[in-house]
């Protein structure tokens, strides 16, 4: 099985040694390996008569579900670069990613939840930067042109034919201190390389488990389509995180493994269903994007024999730290995990010394499978490496003499709410458009539930009153709920630092006490 360089090859493979088996279970339909390669195939040959080119861009806007899968396998077929956009951005955010990807092709599902998003793209498309072909997804995935497809192994090697395992696959956004985000870059062999380690490290085969990241996540692409892909499993697509349906699908589908923010998983054990619920196939829970709280480990341990934290990045292209039950629970509060074997770990101080065991610095990392780049950002992407060939993460943390990463906190500004990496440079800009607004600063504060959550200071122009709903719905038109601050606070000026920048520490000490932040949750 060396020669599945491609995330698709392991598609191909499986549809040929175990046809019948499930792959994907969605909306209450069940696709075998094989009705999913008839699938990809089908919305291959379409997306190549409407011209698709390796190393095109084609962005799709859907929920989890069959049809973004079966486009991001065939995108990649293609040698093209697959690119998800997830139903809650508000258009402003749709519009920024659209004119810095510049796809030729843009999916979309054509509504849900009460947006039109076909008329919505269409609308964006006249004031593009860049002109670029909509294509209804539901039309390009379906059972009748699945059946249809008459695509053979000749013209499917066609397809495949010239591509590189180093060439860019996928191009999933994340953010840095301008508050823009900025796609990183994935190839074939990083995401290929980086599940088969994740399938390694988990040590469930086949998988099978229930997806809802949004498909602009790494972890919906990455760290769950893929390595269930690879380990020969079947994913359950779910279009929106709901707790009591999570757990009676997991349940009803006989489900290996759990997986989650600790946000998601917290819900879980606290939803009415989980006591109506039989989850005795779960053999292991998992967990990343932010620590668990001690005191549901043992409720969790109940559920299933194995507990895990995981730990990754998106220009990691993977999970690459694990840490497991197996070890003791205290290990799974106490840190992330150690680093896989093929990922070198090193911690240096603010000069790019390395640390002694213990000692606090930047954690770094090293493996031939991390991202190509930021998308046009060569400065950001030279920036993000070392000299030598390390990869700056911006955490901050220790690396103990036992291997293990025990992090810190984070050298960006960049606070995690419920799993979601959020940005507040992102959301000033956001709240200075806001007619009234004269200046805002947003710093992230402990939540029980959602670890952190945005806390917005406001500055009003002379003459104007605003009110906390005010900016609160101004938040919701302009951006993805979960990154709507949850708390508001005006001040007349905001405190500055010797060098004339925002003293966003004192800002976060004073919303910590106005808050009356629990002290075990201070950081």
């Amino acid at each position: 099985m060396s020669a599945n360089t491609f995330l698709d090859d392991w598609l191909s493979h499986h549809a040929a040694s175990k046809p019948e088996e499930t792959a994907v279970v969605c909306r209450g339909r069940r696709v075998s390996y094989l009705q999913l390669e008839r699938h990809v195939d089908a919305c291959a040959a379409a997306l190549a008569a409407a011209g698709l080119a390796p190393g095109d861009r084609v962005a799709v806007l859907a929920c989890p579900g069959l049809e973004a899968w079966c486009s991001a396998l065939a995108v990649m077929r293609l040698g093209a670069i697959w690119m998800g956009l997830n139903p809650r951005y508000r258009l402003a955010e749709l519009q920024y990613l659209l004119d810095d990807s510049r796809p030729k092709l843009v999916l979309s599902i054509s509504a849900f939840e009460g947006r039109d998003y076909l008329a919505e793209l269409d609308q964006l498309r006249a004031s593009s930067v860049r002109g670029y072909e909509l294509l209804a997804l539901e039309e390009l995935v379906s059972p009748s042109t699945a059946e249809r497809s008459a695509v053979g192994v000749v013209e499917r090697d066609r397809y495949r034919a010239g591509r590189s395992p180093v060439a860019p696959a996928a191009l999933v956004y994340t953010s840095g201190s301008s508050g823009r985000p900025k796609g990183a870059l994935l190839s074939h062999h990083g995401l290929v390389s980086g599940a088969a380690m994740q399938v390694a490290q988990l040590d469930v085969s086949p998988q099978s488990m229930v997806v809802c990241f949004p498909i602009n996540h790494v972890a919906y692409l990455a760290d769950t389509c893929a390595t269930t892909l690879l380990s020969g499993g079947k994913v359950v697509f779910q279009e929106r995180f709901e707790a009591a349906s999570l757990l009676r699908v997991t349940a009803e589908e006989r489900c290996n493994m759990l997986g989650g923010v600790p946000t998601m998983l917290q819900l879980l054990l606290e939803d009415p269903a989980m006591t109506e619920v039989d989850l005795s196939a779960l053999e292991l829970i998992a967990w990343g994007g932010a620590a668990m709280p001690f005191e549901y480990l043992g409720r969790l341990q109940r559920l299933a024999p194995r507990l895990m934290t995981l730990y990754g990045l998106t220009e990691t292209a993977a999970n690459i730290a694990f840490g497991d039950s197996r070890d003791g629970l205290e290990a799974l509060c106490e840190s992330v995990g150690k680093p896989d074997p093929a990922v070198g770990c090193r911690v240096v101080d603010d000069q790019g010394r390395p640390c002694p065991p213990g000692a606090v610095g930047e954690l770094q990392f090293r493996a031939d499978f991390f991202f190509l780049g930021y998308w046009k950002r060569e400065e950001a992407t030279s920036n993000a490496w070392t000299a030598d060939g390390w990869f700056r993460s911006g955490d901050i943390g220790t690396l103990d003499a036992d291997g293990r990463i025990r992090l810190k906190g984070r050298l960006s500004e960049m606070f995690k709410s419920g799993g979601y990496n959020v940005y507040p440079r992102e959301l000033e800009m956001a709240l200075e458009e806001i007619p009234g607004v004269s200046a805002a600063a947003v710093v992230g504060v402990p939540d029980l539930l959602y670890q952190e959550v945005g806390c917005a200071w406001i500055v009003t122009e002379p003459g104007h009153q605003l009110s906390e709903a005010a900016l609160r719905n101004a938040c919701r038109q302009r951006l993805a709920n979960y990154k709507v601050p949850k708390h508001f606070y005006f001040a007349v000026e905001l405190p500055l630092l010797p060098v004339g920048k925002i003293d966003k520490a004192m800002l976060r000490r004073r919303a910590v006490e106005l808050l009356q932040v629990p002290a075990e949750l201070r950081s």
